[in-house]
């Protein structure tokens, strides 16, 4: 791999390994194509200072002064940029990130460097590590100790949990810079846990085909994430998961062999179908249901999105009221795989780091001053 060292490797002389030949010259003849291009100025918050590393800034071609690009996990709004024409240095994820961005973006696998997540790397001289984020599969948060201690993490998207304050990493080193996913940073987002939630999926889909056994249940899916919404059903109902032949191949390319063992490639097989969150319409599903009339005479639909969350609700997952129109029933509910206000702020107190720099709800400079005022409240004694 380019530029990357595992600790036993890279002790005994302190370098780094040089850059592929053959990637080095493909990168030079492209990047002069590339310069004509404009393209606009990388975020602060995407780049870790002292490092020629960014952080989820693919959009922004090759970046003056940074030859190495890592990447969070596979959701757009973190590797949008990316293509087969990726040409500016090498990319360094997960395992089965790296599998999905070769596997679905086809980018030279040359450029794509693996790391497994617990263990240390040394990449220009900066040691790394990747943690469970508890996001999306794939998903990791990144941590950079520099030749002068200094340590920086940043979490991609993750949902923040109890079992982070147990990685010794964590616990260990102090983090002087922490890049924060604030997707939620808002007192009102007090999301109920991630198990509560599928309870209550699993509860509402046995009461409703109680009452109406000929019920397709679809479950809104991102490409990649709420992978455990419809294992939870899957596995409570004892049937199979049927997903479209795309949707089934990343799905396989987990590694995850209680739910590649769960997928059907037939709708006619299952009641469970996996459907893009965009398509939960009445609508859309009322067509979609049109396909399987002679098994099914209504359709039960969950969206599992923190963006369901209201404070009404509070953790009575009982007060959700679905949407309903005709034999089409739409529950929204706040299944998030970001960590809500008070899940932050129990992050925060726990590293106690000496700046936190937010990552997203930034382009708005009262949104930024709203987040550091609760920054400053959390980290007050």
């Amino acid at each position: 791999m380019w530029g990357l060292k595992s600790k036993s490797e890279s002790e005994a002389n302190g370098s780094v390994s040089p850059p592929n030949k053959k990637l080095k010259t493909a990168t030079k003849s492209k990047s002069t194509h590339m310069k004509n291009r404009p393209q606009r100025p990388c975020p602060f918050y995407k780049k870790i200072p002292g490092t020629p590393f960014t952080v989820d800034a693919f959009r922004y071609g090759g970046i003056e002064g940074f030859s190495a690009y890592f990447l969070t996990h596979f959701h757009y709004d973190h590797y949008g940029g990316l293509s087969k024409g990726w040409s500016h240095g090498p990319i360094y994820c997960s395992p089965l990130t790296a599998r999905l961005v070769k596997m679905c973006l086809s980018v030279n696998s040359l450029y794509i460097n693996s790391l497994e997540l617990n263990a240390e790397y040394v990449i220009e001289g900066v040691k790394v590590r990747l943690l469970e984020a508890n996001h999306c599969p794939g998903a990791a948060l990144i941590h950079f100790r520099l030749p002068d201690g200094q340590c920086y993490l940043h979490t991609g998207d993750f949902r923040a949990c109890k079992l982070m304050q147990t990685y010794p990493l964590l616990v260990n080193h102090r983090v002087n810079v922490l890049y924060l996913d604030t997707t939620y940073c808002n007192p009102k987002y007090k999301f109920p846990s991630k198990e509560d939630v599928l309870n209550y999926v699993v509860k509402v889909t046995k009461n409703f085909l109680r009452k109406q056994p000929k019920t397709l249940v679809v479950v809104g899916a991102y490409s990649i994430g709420k992978e455990c919404v419809f294992l939870a059903i899957s596995k409570a109902l004892g049937v199979k998961i049927y997903a479209n032949a795309s949707r089934r191949r990343v799905l396989q390319s987990f590694d995850w062999h209680e739910l590649s063992g769960s997928l059907c490639t037939q709708g006619n097989d299952t009641l469970l179908h996996v459907l893009p969150i965009s398509a939960l319409r009445f609508e859309t599903l009322k067509d979609y249901l049109k396909s399987y009339t002679n098994q099914y005479a209504a359709v039960l639909a969950f969206r599992p999105t923190g963006w369901t969350y209201s404070e009404s609700m509070g953790n009575q997952l009982s007060f959700i009221k679905p949407s309903s129109r005709g034999n089409i029933t739409i529950y929204g509910v706040p299944y998030s795989e970001h960590s809500s206000f008070t899940e932050l702020r129990e992050f925060v107190q726990f590293l106690r780091p000496d700046k936190i720099i937010p990552t997203v709800n930034v382009w708005n400079a009262a949104n930024r001053d709203k987040m550091q005022s609760y920054f400053r409240e959390w980290l007050k004694g």
